[in-house]
């Protein structure tokens, strides 16, 4: 359930958009307020908000200074600024903390929806690019930026290896298959790729259950036989010594998916 913080020191205006908030969202999102950024900022202490809705001018802290605070939290919030003075230096600042929307009151509901939207949207996206980094290996990533320019053997060698993962192919069978030197492909292989046969399968293989793990709810024997281990001890061996961590921890704080695979 996504948070939504409203920071306002006047109690009609904090009211007003929480209930606006509560109807729009019926029950989907958490919505809390805070009577002042010092209230906010312990609040934040020890909860994450998702997005910080709070007015400019108050006590103690203003509205944009405490936006300065949580900027560099690891999870800062998205920011929708409130304020009853259309001031230009007021809305200059909240373009450079990159607040995404500026609303003068008196609030129009209407205004204030579309611009909780919009910011829940910018959110989600700015999360699932987050997910796709974490998933991604930077090393297999640039080996496949640069696959055009490598040789036809490597190329191929690299689509063998990753049509037939499940079979777990070495670089004797790779070379086989190709009908090449194993001696000869493997030294074009480390010198194209900047990786060893071996480093590469298993990258491959890591980054393949990393995808199944956040996407689905195959069991982890099941997906350690999708990328051809044998067993699942081995591939939860493998999987730690890579990401530092066990597969279904991975999973955990991964997962985004409700697909249930029986």
């Amino acid at each position: 359930m996504k948070t939504i913080l409203i920071v306002d020191d006047e109690p009609r205006t904090r009211e007003g958009v929480r209930k606006v908030l509560e109807t729009w969202s019926a029950g989907q999102h958490r919505i809390e307020t805070a009577s002042n950024g010092i209230e906010a900022l312990k609040w934040m202490e020890s909860n994450e908000a998702n997005l910080l809705i709070t007015d400019i001018r108050m006590p103690e802290i203003e509205g944009l200074d405490l936006v300065e605070r949580i900027s560099d939290l690891p999870n800062a919030p998205l920011v929708i600024i409130i304020s009853g003075y259309p001031e230009f230096n007021y809305a200059q600042r909240a373009i450079e903390y990159g607040v995404v929307e500026y609303l003068l009151k008196p609030l129009d509901k209407t205004k204030l929806v579309k611009a909780v939207e919009t910011a829940m949207k910018r959110e989600e996206s700015k999360h699932r690019i987050e997910r796709m980094e974490k998933l991604v290996d930077p090393k297999l990533l640039d080996t496949a930026q640069e696959e055009n320019n490598y040789s036809p053997q490597v190329q191929e060698a690299l689509q063998y290896l990753n049509e037939n993962m499940q079979k777990s192919p070495t670089m004797r069978d790779t070379a086989e298959h190709l009908h090449m030197n194993a001696s000869y492909l493997s030294v074009l292989f480390k010198e194209q790729t900047g990786l060893t046969f071996s480093e590469y399968a298993t990258r491959r293989k890591v980054q393949k259950a990393k995808e199944l793990l956040s996407t689905t709810r195959l069991s982890i024997n099941d997906i350690a036989e999708q990328v051809g281990y044998q067993t699942a001890k081995y591939f939860v061996k493998v999987f730690r010594q890579m990401e530092g961590t066990s597969p279904g921890q991975y999973r955990k704080i991964n997962s985004h998916s409700e697909t249930t695979i029986q």
